[in-house]
């Protein structure tokens, strides 16, 4: 009796097993579906714009103001052109002066933002509150902060359709992006390290600037990059706030005051025109915007890397 007892549970564990591994085997194929459906829509999308820009995207292209002309755009007709090549020049400087002051503000702000609330904000209801808050707002649609840049620093702050209300419009879009990741990145650092600071004598401050911050970096700076990646595509911000569609001249360096034109509203204009040689003009912006894209996300991952070697 007790053998047959004993062969039973045996027969139902074994059962329980295989059932499990067959969850576990359709879980597998469900999340190799999902994987493959995401993969093969990117390198659809990727090897349709590459197709149409095939023999638009050129070193002229990179290094002249645009033009109204689609026959400015072709490579056989530079040569014939009394007016130049056409090409993204303006706005492609305009963009990587954009992402410049959004990155130093963001740093200022979000970083500085973070190691209060982190290190020196006492834990109370409305630390809660105010970390509550900032989360939520990481889930905002970009058009609402393009609204926001458009009453505040456009209209209030007198600032106009200038590059530094288009510059603090997109730190607000990715501020709760990178406070949350700074966050995580303090907190990732063992208290041990603090205590042993602490235990040498040193303060908070020099513990933090000392200790914390240099090994919460690659976190920070990741995340920080990874946020511009997303800043520097969107479109929705910067035509609130009222970027140029075309300009002819990149924006003056020294003055932030003044009108500018980006990638994302370039490719835009483009994509609007009647004529159909403008799609493949706006699918070489299209790699060209890919490009600093990975660009970017390449030196994020290249200091997250240094940086893990050193620790």
């Amino acid at each position: 009796m007790s053998t047959e007892t004993g062969t039973d549970v045996l027969d139902a564990s074994e059962k329980s097993i295989r059932r499990m591994r067959r969850f576990g085997r359709i879980f597998l194929g469900l999340c190799l579906v999902a994987t493959s459906i995401g993969i093969i829509a990117l390198v659809a999308l990727v090897a349709d714009v590459v197709n149409e820009a095939w023999g638009w995207l050129t070193w002229e292209f990179l290094t002249h103001p645009p033009s109204f002309q689609v026959e400015n755009y072709v490579p056989e007709n530079y040569d014939d052109l009394a007016t130049g090549p056409g090409g993204i020049y303006p706005a492609l400087i305009g963009s990587i002066y954009l992402i410049a002051l959004t990155a130093v503000f963001t740093l200022v702000l979000g970083v500085g933002a973070a190691i209060y609330l982190e290190e020196y904000a006492r834990e109370s209801y409305l630390t809660r509150f105010i970390e509550a808050n900032i989360a939520n707002l990481a889930g905002v649609p970009s058009i609402v902060y393009g609204l926001l840049g458009l009453a505040v620093f456009v209209r209030a702050m007198g600032a106009g359709a200038s590059l530094i209300a288009a510059a603090l419009t997109l730190t607000l879009l990715i501020l709760p992006i990178v406070i949350v990741q700074t966050q995580e990145a303090l907190r990732a650092v063992p208290d041990s390290m603090r205590k042993a600071s602490y235990g040498a004598g040193a303060t908070k401050w020099q513990t933090i600037r000392n200790v914390v911050l240099p090994e919460a970096i690659p976190g920070i700076m990741t995340g920080i990059i990874l946020s511009l990646s997303r800043a520097i595509g969107e479109t929705a911000p910067i035509i609130m706030v009222g970027a140029a569609t075309t300009m002819f001249g990149p924006p003056d360096l020294t003055d932030p005051t003044g009108s500018f034109a980006a990638m994302p509203m370039q490719i835009f204009a483009w994509a609007m025109e009647p004529h159909a040689g403008f799609q493949h003009v706006a699918a070489a912006g299209i790699i060209v915007l890919l490009s600093v894209l990975l660009a970017m996300n390449a030196t994020a991952i290249y200091i997250r890397n240094r940086y893990d070697r050193r620790a």
